[in-house]
C-alpha cells in the first residue's frame, strides 16, 4: 500500500474560493428588435445633434470648445467623435500658444485644460507654460491660485501627464494635492465629488466605463451642460451595456461548458472579474471580436498560472512547456496527464478560433503572433518554477526580467490587437 502511495505525486494547491457569481450572468434578456433599433436610431440623431453644437457652431470660441470635447471624453462618447476631436485640437493647437512657453492670457483651469487634452493626444506642449504662474520672488507657484478650485483641480489632472525630468509638474502635483484636499470642506458639492474622485483616481488612471457613470452625475447638474451631449451619453451607455451584457452571458457560456469546475477543480473561476478587467481595455462596441479573444485567453492565462503555480509538478511542467513552447500540436497531448490534456486541448481550440476569424477577415498573420506572446509567458512561467523546484532565489535583475513576461503585460498587450480591426498593422505588432 505506502509503494502505491508513493506514486501519487504530491500536489500543492492555493484552496481558492469560488466564484461570487454564480450563474446570475448566463441569461441574457434579449430586448425586442424594435426597442433596440429604435434606441440605435435614437443615439444616431443625438450624434448629428452633438456634431452641430460642438464641432460647428463652437469652431472657434476655443475655451468652450475644449470643455465640451473633455465633457465628451468624459462621458465616454468619444469613440463616435474621433476625427472631429483629432481636427478640433489640431486647429486649437495651431491657433494658440501651446506648443511655446507662452500661451498668452489664459487662467490656470484653461491652460491646464488644453494642455491635458493636447498632450494625451499626442501634440507637443511644453511644460513652460506653467512657469507664468510661478511666484517670481519665492520660485513656488502663486497663493493666489489657492483659491481658484476648479483651476487647482484642472491643473492637478494635467500633473498626471508629465514625462521624466518635468520638474514644475513634480512640484504642481505636490502642490495641488496639498490644496485640494483641504478645499472639500467649503465648495459646492458637485466640485468636492469631483475632487475626492480625482485624488482617489485621476483621469489619467481612471477606466472610461466607470468615468462615464460617474461623471454623468456631475454633469447633468452644471446649469451650462450641453442637454444633446447628455442625452447622448446616457442613450449610449444603456445601449453599450446591453452590449457588453450579452458578451458576458456568451463568454460565461462559452466557461461552464468547458466544465473547468469539475475537470480541473484547483483552477480559478474569476471569468466575470476577467471579463470585466478586458472591457477596461476597450469598451467600444467595434471591439467585440477582441474582447471576446482577450477574454478568453486572459481567463486560459489564468488557468495555466495555477497550474504552473500550484498543481503541477516540476516534472509534468517540463513536459508541458516543451509541448507549448516547442511542438505547439494536437500529438503532444498523448505523453500529457488528463489534465493537462483537457486544458491543452481547449488552449489549441482558442487559437484555432482565433485563427479561423482572422482568415475569415484577411488577416491571418496575427494569429501567428498571439500563438508566439503565449509560448514567451509560458517559458517564463516555468522559469519561475524551476526557481520554486530548485529552492533557488534569483537575483532582483534575474527575477524581473523573467517576472516583465510572466506578469503577461506582454501576452495581453499583443492579443489586445489581434480583433481591433483596420487600426493595427503588421507593423504595429512588429
Amino acid at each position: 500500500m505506502k509503494e502505491v502511495e508513493s506514486l501519487v505525486p504530491s500536489r500543492r494547491t492555493a484552496n481558492y474560493h469560488l466564484s461570487i457569481w454564480g450563474d446570475q450572468f448566463m441569461n441574457y434578456d434579449s430586448e425586442d428588435i424594435i426597442t433596440y433599433a429604435h434606441k440605435q436610431q435614437e443615439v444616431e440623431e443625438l450624434k448629428l445633434a452633438v456634431r452641430r453644437e460642438v464641432f460647428t457652431t463652437s469652431a472657434d470660441d476655443f475655451s468652450n470648445q475644449m470643455k465640451l470635447i473633455d465633457a465628451i471624453q468624459r462621458l465616454g462618447v468619444a469613440y463616435h467623435f474621433e476625427k472631429e476631436i483629432e481636427e478640433a485640437l489640431e486647429h486649437i493647437y495651431a491657433a494658440n500658444h501651446f506648443h511655446d512657453d507662452d500661451d498668452g492670457d489664459g487662467d490656470l483651469y484653461s491652460v491646464s485644460l488644453g494642455f491635458r487634452l493636447l498632450r494625451h493626444h499626442g501634440h507637443n506642449v511644453s511644460s513652460g507654460i506653467f512657469n507664468k504662474f510661478r511666484d517670481s520672488k519665492n520660485g513656488g507657484f502663486k497663493k493666489s491660485l489657492i483659491a481658484d478650485v476648479s483651476g487647482l483641480l484642472s491643473f492637478y489632472e494635467a500633473t498626471h501627464l508629465r514625462v521624466h525630468g518635468e520638474d514644475i509638474l513634480e512640484e504642481a502635483l505636490v502642490f495641488t494635492t496639498k490644496h485640494l484636499e483641504s478645499a472639500t470642506t467649503h465648495v459646492s458639492y458637485q466640485l468636492a465629488e469631483q475632487i475626492a474622485q480625482a485624488l482617489e483616481r485621476p483621469l489619467r488612471k481612471s477606466l472610461v466605463r466607470l468615468c462615464a457613470r460617474r461623471f454623468m452625475s456631475i454633469y447633468q447638474d452644471e446649469a451650462s451642460h450641453n442637454e444633446a451631449l447628455l442625452k447622448l451619453a446616457k442613450s449610449d451607455f444603456n445601449l453599450v451595456q446591453s452590449l457588453h451584457k450579452q458578451e458576458l452571458s456568451e463568454i460565461t457560456r462559452w466557461w461552464k461548458e468547458l466544465d473547468f469546475e469539475r475537470k480541473l477543480p484547483f483552477a480559478r473561476n474569476r471569468i466575470v472579474e476577467l471579463y470585466c478587467w478586458i472591457f477596461g481595455v476597450y469598451v467600444e462596441p467595434q471591439y467585440l471580436v477582441g474582447r471576446k479573444f482577450l477574454t478568453k485567453i486572459i481567463a486560459l492565462i489564468s488557468v495555466m498560472d495555477d497550474i504552473y503555480d500550484a498543481f503541477g509538478t516540476f516534472e509534468e511542467l517540463e513536459i508541458f512547456t516543451e509541448a507549448i513552447h516547442q511542438r505547439w500540436h494536437a500529438s503532444c497531448m498523448e505523453g500529457l496527464p488528463e489534465y493537462k490534456q483537457i486544458f491543452f486541448h481547449t488552449l489549441l481550440n482558442v487559437f484555432n478560433e482565433i485563427e479561423e476569424e482572422m482568415v475569415k477577415e484577411g488577416r491571418a498573420y496575427r494569429a501567428h503572433y498571439a500563438k508566439e506572446a503565449w509560448k514567451t509567458i509560458t517559458k517564463a512561467y516555468f522559469d519561475e518554477a524551476k526557481w520554486f523546484h530548485e529552492g533557488c532565489i534569483p537575483s532582483m535583475e534575474e527575477y524581473m526580467c523573467v517576472a516583465a513576461t510572466s506578469a503577461a503585460s506582454f501576452a495581453l498587450s499583443t492579443t489586445s490587437l489581434v480583433g481591433m480591426g483596420d487600426i493595427v498593422t503588421k507593423e504595429s505588432f512588429e
